[in-house]
């Protein structure tokens, strides 16, 4: 009677030990953290998720592919980010530390898609008859030329106002010509031999002609 007595106080002690264990193992936490890479240039998996599957908590790495979350060992955790297949990764179950850290590689997911031609057409008919119908003298080039042109430049600009810094230069050129002139009769190219010359040379090689 004695040695049942005794058994059975063994048997419930070594089962509420295991029990206790267990317990232990079920609610220890560690601190899990890592960096994303790509398998193709080791660049860093920014703004991916992070997803423990037994719990379904998570975060997201950053910008830098960083990530740190709270997870518990034995627990699956689930990586998944644009452009990259979902991979997943198991938190060992025989830590003895309380954080764990990993460089976890995730492969890019390539999706090519079927070659698709764009016309501003919608069939070859459409397409020939606008050729056929086109005004060769009329295309884009000459008309930007025209804009070009140096008489719609000057009507251009006579219609834009002097901003700040035109002025302001305008003004700085005027008071030079009044301190080098000072005390002398001012400057004028009217009675000027040399710019005069330059006129003359400038009109017989034709440089002011309009174009």
């Amino acid at each position: 009677m004695r040695l049942v007595i005794l058994l059975f106080t063994l048997v419930i002690v070594f089962s509420s030990a295991l029990h206790a264990q267990n317990d232990e193992k079920k609610m220890k936490l560690i601190q899990f953290s890592g960096v994303l890479v790509s398998s193709d240039s080791l660049d860093q998996v920014s703004y991916a998720s992070v997803i423990d599957k037994t719990t379904g908590k998570g975060t997201m790495s950053d910008y830098y592919g960083y990530f740190s979350f709270v997870t518990r060992p034995g627990d699956t955790i689930l990586f998944n980010a644009f452009g990259y297949k979902t991979s997943s990764y198991i938190v060992p179950d025989s830590l003895k530390e309380i954080r764990y850290s990993i460089i976890h590689v995730m492969t890019p997911d390539t999706l090519l898609l079927p070659e698709v031609n764009i016309y501003p057409w919608p069939s070859r008919e459409e397409f020939a008859r606008a050729f056929v119908e086109m005004d060769p003298y009329d295309d884009a080039l000459r008309r930007a030329q025209k804009q070009l042109s140096g008489e719609s430049l000057a009507f251009i600009a006579s219609r834009v106002p002097t901003d700040g810094r035109l002025s302001y230069n305008w003004e700085s050129e005027q008071r030079q010509t009044q301190i080098y002139t000072q005390g002398q009769t001012p400057m004028n190219n009217l009675l000027n031999p040399a710019a005069w010359g330059k006129f003359i040379n400038s009109w017989k090689n034709g440089q002011l002609q309009r174009e």
